[in-house]
C-alpha cells in the first residue's frame, strides 16, 4: 500500500476546493488545479472561510489553519501533479469532460500515482478505461460540503486493484471521512437514492400538487428531513441533479428515471439553484423567494 504525501485536485469548484480542504488539515500536500484562475481564487478564498469557521467553532486551532493553508498550491496546468502519488477529478459531471481531463493527467502523473474520480453517478470502469493504468482508479464520492459531511462512498471499477482500494480506504480513515462501499452501478447508493426523491418532488411541484414551500415543509416537518426536496435541490445545483437522472435513465433503462419536464425547462432557463442565484428559490434578497 502506497504512503500518500501529495494528493492533487482536479477542479477548484465547491466539491473540488472542499475535498482540498479536507486534505490540508489532514496533513496532506495539496496540488489545487482549474483552467480559470478566477476560481482558483474563488476556491482559495472559500477554503480560508470555511477553516475561519471551524476556528471559530473551537474545531480547529489557528495554528492548523495557517499550516493547512500552507500546504496547498494552485495552478491552471495540469503540470502541478508531476509529484502527486494520488489525483482526484472533481469536475463537472459530464463523462466527454472528465475523460478528457484524465488524458491531461496521464500524460504529466507519475506512471505509479493513484487516479480517483469524484463523480456522483458515471461508471467508474468507463472511465478507467479512458486511463493508462485502469488498475489504479477508483471512485470516491465525497458528499457535499467536503469539510462537514461525514460520507464518503468508494466505488472499485472492474479493474480496480486491491492495493488501490486498500490505499484509498487508509486515505479515507486520514481524512477522517466514513465509507460505503457500493458497486459500480448508475448513482451507486447515496444519488441512487436520493436523486429519485428529488425529482418526483419536481414532478409534484409540476403537477400542481403542492407549491414549493408546501413541498418543502411537508418533507421537513412531515419525514424530519433537514432541509425540503426543492431547497436541496438548488444546493445540490439543478444542473447536476438533471445529469444524474439521465445518468439513470440511460442507465438502467426504466421509466421510473425519467427526468421530470419542469427539471429539464428550469436547466434550459439557466436557473440552476444557488450558483445561479435562482432555481426553485430567487436568493437574490434577503431571503430565498420561491419563483414557482
Amino acid at each position: 500500500m502506497a504512503d500518500i504525501k501529495t494528493v492533487g485536485v482536479v477542479g477548484a469548484g465547491q466539491m473540488g476546493n472542499g475535498i482540498a480542504h479536507v486534505c490540508a488539515l489532514a496533513g496532506y500536500d495539496v496540488a489545487l488545479s482549474d483552467i480559470s484562475g478566477d476560481a482558483l481564487e474563488k476556491g482559495v478564498a472559500t477554503i480560508e472561510q470555511n477553516m475561519s469557521r471551524q476556528v471559530a467553532r473551537d474545531l480547529i486551532t489557528p495554528d492548523d489553519m495557517k499550516a493547512a493553508l500552507a500546504r496547498i498550491r494552485t495552478s491552471t496546468e495540469l503540470s502541478v501533479f508531476e509529484a502527486s502519488n494520488l489525483i482526484i477529478e472533481a469536475a463537472s459531471e459530464n463523462r466527454e469532460l472528465k475523460e478528457k481531463i484524465f488524458e491531461g493527467i496521464c500524460a504529466v502523473a507519475p506512471r505509479d500515482a493513484y487516479l480517483a474520480t469524484n463523480t456522483s453517478s458515471i461508471s467508474i470502469t468507463r472511465l478507467a478505461a479512458a486511463t493508462d493504468r485502469p488498475e489504479k482508479f477508483i471512485g470516491l464520492h465525497f458528499m457535499n460540503p467536503v469539510p462537514l459531511m461525514q460520507l464518503m462512498e468508494i466505488i472499485r471499477g472492474l479493474a480496480t486493484d486491491q492495493d488501490t482500494y486498500d490505499t484509498a480506504l487508509a486515505f479515507s480513515q486520514r481524512i477522517g471521512k466514513t465509507t460505503t462501499n457500493a458497486e459500480d452501478y448508475p448513482a451507486f447508493i447515496v444519488n441512487r437514492i436520493l436523486m429519485p426523491m428529488i425529482n418526483e418532488a419536481v414532478y409534484t411541484l409540476y403537477e400542481g400538487v403542492g407549491s414549493v414551500e408546501a413541498i418543502d415543509t411537508a418533507m421537513r416537518l412531515g419525514a424530519n428531513h433537514p432541509m425540503g426536496p426543492l431547497t436541496l435541490a438548488d444546493f445540490i445545483g439543478l444542473d447536476t441533479c438533471l445529469s444524474i437522472m439521465q445518468v439513470l435513465h440511460d442507465g438502467l433503462a426504466d421509466t421510473k428515471y425519467r427526468p421530470c419536464p419542469l427539471l429539464v425547462k428550469y436547466v434550459e432557463a439557466g436557473w440552476l439553484g444557488r450558483k445561479s442565484g435562482r432555481g426553485f428559490y430567487d436568493y437574490s434578497g434577503d431571503a430565498p423567494v420561491p419563483t414557482r
